[in-house]
């Protein structure tokens, strides 16, 4: 009866199974069975109502059959399932105890290994990934194991593995568990490990490069090594230090070493105690594109204002280094980014609140953004000096910080609330990071960052733990309105005496008469009237500034964990949407036409922003997306002389 025929008379195939192996006649204890027996034979024939060995592996391993194999089964599984079929008598513990060689379980919420296992006694490999094991006692495992794999686990130390090692293991995975501090060294020798051919410990904590190198010099069969992912591979010098300690090695974290590598790095590692414990990465911004100009929806300022000046930026965190030094800015950064305090704290901070100091500020006239970015410009791009000139420079010109804001004259509480800038959480630092922010720059059509900082950090761990999650890029709109400020009393003179008002006249007449013909005289009035404009001028120019108000025009993640995975460089064109329309981009034309006063030639680095004024093109129209391009690379040594200028400087 085949399949089909089953089906039509209502019985389950598991049924006919179960018939067949209750086959007496097919399955009756022999006195001498001869291997031939064993072997696959002609069916005898049998009831009408039996199926034959060839039609239950028919099912076994036809696709469609619900008994069919899963997908990925290795070839003993299909021996099993048809010596199941052919001489089931044979399936005893002993024998499938014996026949394994291999066994994975994997990803079982398994938290133990128990002695079962002994009772493999062939059993070479072993794998126990993705499982909750957090210690394992070697003596429950197999002494004839080659190969043990426990990735994923929750293993905090080595030393459990040490008591009774299988003797002839040659690879151990124990990547990306919980294996934390410079002790773990201690556990990797020639002692525990005394035929350890490949060893990989990725993605771990391991912090002590030089005692790990040095323990692992002992292994002499070690030819295969993964320590990428740990906090120690983010030196600048880990791979030409492990490869010059290391000379029987031959694959490092998945990359062949080659002879010319040797080469470059020869005799680094008798420098290895002078090296530096610390790593260094450079974070470049470059353009920032397809910002929408808010200015050209403000109304025409009055004569007493409110003028309003618009200026961009790109802030990042980075991780804080709490053991060494520390950056210089990281004060100045992280009360310029500070949350404001709640409204109850801000009034009782600033009862007494006194007008702020009139700043001088430019008009809001073309010059204006052409200072604006004259100044910005003009400090280098460099990691220190950018960073200090632009934080200093945004201090003075915003005179606030959102910890403690200066008010121009004392209000209630729920004025202050409303007027006060609400800050954004996507402005605010991660725990255990700081925030970094460019110069500020005007609108234009391509905003040119030229932003590059170094950071040094000798804290690896959490160095380690900030690039898994990776850092937020935020681009920011800031906006600020100035006002007139009030004119201080002018003090009325008081009324000279008659006598010295006649010999002044007098004197005067006499400085007339004898230089009318002085070309010194004639200088020297321009350059008072000059002086006198200039002083007009600067008091047209006074004015007083509210707090800024922030805006964020895209925020987003910037994955970093390819730097941990062997990686120098992630580059990235961060993509925050479109937030220009068709009508901005027609007022930004308009605008900056009547600026060019018929000139033909358009400015480089402005967009075509010709296309919505035509009504026939309207319909292809596209807006340029919001983007800034960031890279951040991790500092590495190519030579052994390129890391030991390190200790020079």
């Amino acid at each position: 009866m085949n399949q089909c025929e089953m089906c039509k008379s209502g019985v389950e195939p598991g049924a006919h199974l179960h018939q067949q192996n209750r086959n007496k006649s097919r399955f009756l204890p022999q006195t001498c069975r001869t291997r031939r027996e064993l072997t696959p034979r002609e069916e005898e024939a049998g009831s009408p109502g039996e199926e034959t060995v060839e039609d239950l592996l028919g099912l076994v391993c036809s696709p469609q059959s619900p008994w069919a194999l899963l997908e990925g089964s290795s070839a003993e599984d299909r021996f099993l399932r048809e010596l199941a079929i052919r001489n089931p008598l044979m399936l005893k513990d002993a024998f499938l105890y014996s026949y394994f060689r291999s066994l994975r379980v994997v990803d079982k919420e398994v938290t133990l290994v128990d002695k079962d296992l002994l009772k493999f006694p062939k059993l070479e490999e072993l794998v126990l990934s993705a499982n909750e094991i957090k210690e394992i006692d070697t003596a429950n495992l197999p002494p004839t194991l080659k190969v043990l794999e426990l990735y994923g686990n929750t293993i905090t130390s080595m030393e459990c593995l040490c008591a009774r090692p299988p003797p002839g293991l040659q690879h151990l995975g124990l990547g990306h568990n919980k294996l934390l501090g410079p002790l773990q060294s201690v556990y990797i020798t020639s002692q525990h490990w005394p035929n350890l051919v490949s060893l990989d410990l990725g993605f771990n904590d391991l912090t002590d490069l030089q005692g790990m190198v040095a323990s692992l010099s002992t292994l002499k069969h070690l030819r295969l090594l993964v320590l990428q992912g740990n906090p120690l591979a983010l030196v600048p010098y880990y791979r030409g230090f492990t490869i010059d300690s290391l000379a029987q090695l031959c694959v490092l974290d998945d990359i062949t070493v080659s002879s010319s590598e040797k080469y470059q790095f020869r005799g680094l590692h008798h420098s290895g105690d002078f090296l530096p414990h610390e790593a260094q990465f450079v974070v470049t911004i470059g353009n920032i594109r397809g910002v929408l100009d808010s200015s050209i929806l403000d109304p025409e300022p009055g004569p007493q204002g409110p003028f309003i000046s618009y200026s961009y930026y790109v802030t990042y965190d980075f991780v804080e280094d709490e053991e060494g030094e520390g950056n210089e800015f990281e004060g100045v950064l992280a009360e310029i980014f500070k949350p404001s305090p709640s409204t109850e704290e801000v009034t009782k901070e600033v009862t007494p609140v006194t007008a702020p100091a009139p700043l001088t500020a430019a008009p809001p006239d073309d010059s204006a953004p052409e200072e604006a970015e004259d100044s910005a410009e003009s400090g280098p791009t460099t990691a220190s000096q950018s960073q200090s000139q632009s934080q200093s420079q945004d201090l003075e010109e915003s005179g606030v910080s959102f910890g403690s804001l200066s008010l121009p004259r004392s209000i209630g509480s729920a004025e202050l609330a409303k007027l006060r800038p609400r800050m954004d959480l996507r402005l605010c630092p991660s725990p255990g990071t700081v925030l970094f922010s460019t110069v500020r720059k005007p609108w234009t059509d391509v905003i040119p960052c030229n932003y590059e900082m170094q950071h040094t950090l000798r804290d690896l761990v959490p160095l380690k733990a900030f690039l898994m999650a990776g850092t937020t890029v935020t681009i920011v709109e800031e906006k600020i309105l100035s006002w007139p400020a009030v004119p201080p009393p002018v003090d009325t003179p008081l009324p000279a005496k008659k006598g010295k008002g006649e010999k002044a006249q007098k004197k005067k007449e006499k400085d007339k008469q004898g230089k009318d013909s002085d070309d010194k005289e004639a200088k020297g009035k321009r350059e008072k009237e000059q002086k006198a404009l200039k002083k007009k001028r600067g008091l047209s120019k006074e004015l007083r500034q509210d707090p800024p108000e922030l805006r964020v025009l895209g925020s987003g993640l910037v994955v970093l964990e390819p730097l941990l995975a062997g990686e120098p460089l992630v580059s990235t064109l961060c993509k925050f949407g479109v937030i220009r329309t068709l009508e901005s981009d027609r007022l930004t034309f308009l605008r900056d036409s009547k600026n060019k006063k018929g000139k033909k030639a358009p400015e480089a680095g402005r967009s075509k922003t010709k296309v919505p004024l035509l009504s026939g093109h309207e319909s292809d129209y596209q807006p340029e997306p919001l983007t800034v391009e960031v890279q951040i690379q991790l500092n590495q040594c190519r030579s052994a002389e390129e890391a030991l200028r390190t200790l020079a400087v």
